[in-house]
C-alpha cells in the first residue's frame, strides 16, 4: 500500500524526500538491516551524483558548442563586412547592439545580420558577374573573337572582395569599353558607308568587297554583331583608300576622254542630239572627286563606252580631215577679211591640202597650228579695229560729203516736194560731219603712225597702205578746195562785169537755173562708196579696183570676199558732168548755196 502510494503521483506531488520516506518504509516492512540501508543509501547519493556530472557534462559541452558558434558567427560578420566594404557604405548594417548578456542571446543578435549580409554577398556576386561579363565579351570583340564573345569564357568572381569601390571599378572599366566600342562601331559603319558609296559610283558589287573585308560586316548581320576590332578597322581603311584612289584614277580618265570628246564634236560640229548619248560622260568633266557622287557615274563599262566612242571619232577624224582644215581656213579668211588684211587664199589652201595628203603632219599638230593662226589673226585684227573703226567715219563722212555736194547742185531742192525737208536735215548734219573730217583724218594718220611704229610695218587696208590712201585723200581735198577758190573769183569776176555792162548797155535777162548750173565747174575728187561723183571712188571702191588690176578678189566693206566686178572708171561722173556743161557758157554765175 505504502509503494503503491508513493508511485501514484496523484496521491501528492512525488519528491526525493517522500521516496525515501517509502523506502524506510518498505525497508521496515522487509526487515533490512541497517547494514544493507546505509549500503543501499549510499549507493542512491553515487546513482544521483552521476546523474549530476552527465547533466553537467553535457552543459558544457553546449556551452562551448554555443561559444564556437558565436566566435564563427562573430568571424563571418567581420569577414562580410571586409568583403562587402561595409565599413564604408552608407547602408552598412553594422555590429550588433547587444554585445553582452547570455550567449544565446548575442547568437539571436548575430543570426540576422549574418542572413542580410548573405543575401547581400549573393546580389553582389551576381552583379560582380554581369559586369565582369560585359567587360569579356567586349574585350573578346575588341580583340577580335567574336566566337568567343557570344559563348562566354569562364568567369570567376572575386569574393574576397566585392566592395561597392571595386564594383564602381569595374563598372567604369565597362562604361570605358562601352564608349571605345561605340566609336569603333561608328567608325565601322562610317565605312562601311563609305565603301558602299564609292562601290556605287564605280559600279562595283558592294557586297563582295564588304564581306571580304569581313563576314561580319554583311548588312543581313546585326549592327552588334559586327566585327570592331583593330584588324577589322584597318582593313577597312584600307579598302576605302583604295576605293578613292580608283575613283580618282577612273574620274581623271573619264575627264581626258569628255575632253577628247568635246573636242572632236567641235572639230567635226556633232549635232546636239548624238552629243546627248554621252551627256552622262561629260557632265563630269570639270568635277571634283567628291561632287561625283551619281551611282555607275565611273563604272568601267561607261568609261570603255567612252573609250570606243573617242577612237571611232578619230577614225572619222581622219577622214574628214580636209573638210575640217578647209573649214578653219575659211574662219582665218574670214577674220582677216573683216581686218581688211589681204592674204593668199589659194596658195594657203594648197599648201593645207599637200600637207594632208603627203602625211608628214598630224591632224591635231596641223589643227593646232591653224589655230595658233586663228588666234593670231585675232589678235591682230583686234589691234586694227580701232583704226578700222575711224576709216568707216571717215568714209561714211566722204559719202555725206559726196551728197551734200549733189544737193548742194539740185536747184529744186527748196521746193515744197515729198520729203524735201528731210534732206533739209540730212543737209544740215553732213556740213557738220563734213566740217569734222580734217579732225578726223588728222586723228587716223596719227593712229596709223603709231600702229606703223610700235609694229615697224605699214598698215595696209586691203593691200592698199592706209598713209598713202589718206594723203591722196588730202591732195584731192586740197585740189577741190582750190577749185572752190577759183569758181568763187570767177563768179565775182563774172558779177563785176555784167554790173558793168548794165551801166552801159542796160538790164539783160540773167540766164536761165538750168544753164547755170550745167555751167559749174567738175566736181572735186572725194572717196565715196558709190563710185564718186567727185570723180575719186571711195577707198573701198578704190581697193576694189586695184585689187581687180592685181588680179586679187575684192572685199565688201562687211569683210566678206566676192568674185570681181566691173568697176567705174577714175572721173566717170566728172567726165559726163564736164561734157553736158560743155554745151553751155563757162561764164554763166553758180547758184549760191544754202
Amino acid at each position: 500500500m505504502a509503494v503503491a502510494d508513493g508511485q501514484n503521483p496523484l496521491l501528492g506531488e512525488t519528491t526525493c524526500g517522500s521516496l525515501l520516506q517509502q523506502l524506510q518504509q518498505i525497508w521496515d516492512e522487509v526487515g533490512e538491516s541497517d547494514e544493507e540501508r546505509d549500503k543501499m543509501l549510499l549507493q542512491l547519493e553515487q546513482d544521483c551524483l552521476d546523474v549530476y556530472k552527465r547533466k553537467v557534462d553535457q552543459a558544457a559541452k553546449s556551452r562551448a558548442h554555443l561559444l564556437q558558434a558565436l566566435a564563427d558567427a562573430k568571424s563571418e560578420l567581420s569577414r562580410l563586412l571586409s568583403a562587402l566594404g561595409a565599413l564604408g557604405e552608407k547602408n552598412f548594417v553594422g555590429m550588433p547592439e547587444k554585445t553582452t548578456g547570455t550567449i544565446k542571446e548575442q547568437l539571436a543578435a548575430i543570426a540576422p545580420i549574418l542572413e542580410q549580409l548573405w543575401k547581400q554577398k549573393e546580389e553582389r556576386i551576381k552583379e560582380f558577374s554581369d559586369v565582369q561579363s560585359q567587360i569579356q565579351k567586349i574585350c573578346a570583340e575588341i580583340a577580335g573573337n567574336l566566337k568567343f564573345s557570344e559563348q562566354g569564357g569562364t568567369l570567376t568572381v572575386d569574393e574576397a572582395d566585392l566592395s561597392l569601390k571595386k564594383f564602381d571599378e569595374f563598372h567604369a572599366q565597362l562604361q570605358e569599353l562601352q564608349k571605345e566600342k561605340s566609336d569603333r562601331l561608328h567608325k565601322v559603319l562610317d565605312f562601311v558607308s563609305t565603301v558602299h558609296d564609292l562601290c556605287a559610283v564605280l559600279g562595283m558589287d558592294f557586297f563582295s568587297t564588304i564581306t571580304e573585308v569581313h563576314p561580319s560586316l554583311n548588312d543581313s548581320v546585326g549592327v552588334q554583331s559586327k566585327s570592331i576590332s583593330n584588324d577589322t578597322l584597318s582593313r577597312l581603311a584600307k579598302t576605302v583608300l583604295a576605293l578613292k584612289e580608283d575613283k580618282k584614277q577612273r574620274l581623271r580618265k573619264l575627264q581626258e576622254l569628255a575632253a577628247q570628246l568635246i573636242d572632236l564634236w567641235n572639230l567635226m560640229d556633232t549635232p546636239a542630239e548624238e552629243r546627248s548619248l554621252f551627256d552622262h560622260v561629260t557632265c563630269n568633266i570639270s568635277a571634283s572627286v567628291d561632287e561625283v557622287t551619281v551611282p555607275g557615274a565611273l563604272a568601267l563599262d561607261l568609261i570603255e563606252q567612252a573609250e570606243v566612242e573617242v577612237e571611232r571619232l578619230d577614225q572619222l577624224k581622219a577622214s574628214r580631215m580636209k573638210e575640217i582644215a578647209l573649214k578653219r581656213q575659211a574662219e582665218l579668211e574670214e577674220i582677216y577679211a573683216r581686218a581688211h588684211i589681204e592674204i593668199d587664199s589659194e596658195a594657203a589652201r594648197e599648201k593645207i591640202m599637200a600637207m594632208i595628203d603627203s602625211g608628214n603632219i598630224e591632224p591635231s599638230e596641223l589643227l593646232a597650228d591653224m589655230d595658233n593662226q586663228i588666234v593670231k589673226a585675232k589678235e591682230e585684227a583686234l589691234s586694227r579695229k580701232e583704226i578700222l573703226d575711224k576709216v568707216e567715219k571717215w568714209m561714211s563722212a566722204c559719202e555725206e560729203e559726196s551728197w551734200l555736194e549733189d544737193y548742194n547742185r539740185d536747184e529744186n531742192r527748196y521746193n515744197s516736194s515729198r520729203g524735201a525737208h528731210l534732206n533739209l536735215k540730212r543737209a544740215e548734219k553732213a556740213r557738220i560731219l563734213v566740217n569734222k573730217i580734217p579732225a578726223l583724218v588728222e586723228t587716223l594718220v596719227a593712229k596709223i603712225r603709231a600702229w606703223e611704229e610700235e609694229r615697224d610695218m605699214p598698215f595696209s587696208y586691203d593691200g592698199v597702205p592706209l598713209l598713202a590712201m589718206l594723203d591722196e585723200y588730202a591732195m584731192l581735198r586740197q585740189d577741190r578746195e582750190e577749185e572752190k577758190r577759183r569758181m568763187r573769183d570767177q563768179k565775182k569776176f563774172h558779177e563785176q562785169v555784167s554790173t558793168e555792162q548794165e551801166a552801159v548797155f542796160g538790164s539783160r535777162p540773167s540766164p536761165s537755173p538750168g544753164r547755170s548750173s550745167l555751167g559749174s565747174t567738175k566736181k572735186v575728187v572725194g572717196p565715196r562708196a558709190n563710185g564718186g561723183a567727185n570723180g575719186t571712188p571711195a577707198p573701198s571702191r578704190r581697193l576694189s579696183l586695184n585689187a581687180h588690176q592685181n588680179g586679187v578678189k575684192s572685199t565688201t566693206k562687211d569683210g566678206k570676199r566676192e568674185p570681181h566686178r566691173p568697176v567705174a572708171p577714175v572721173n566717170y561722173v566728172a567726165i559726163s558732168k564736164e561734157d553736158a556743161a560743155s554745151h553751155v557758157s563757162g561764164t554763166e554765175p553758180l547758184p549760191a548755196s544754202p
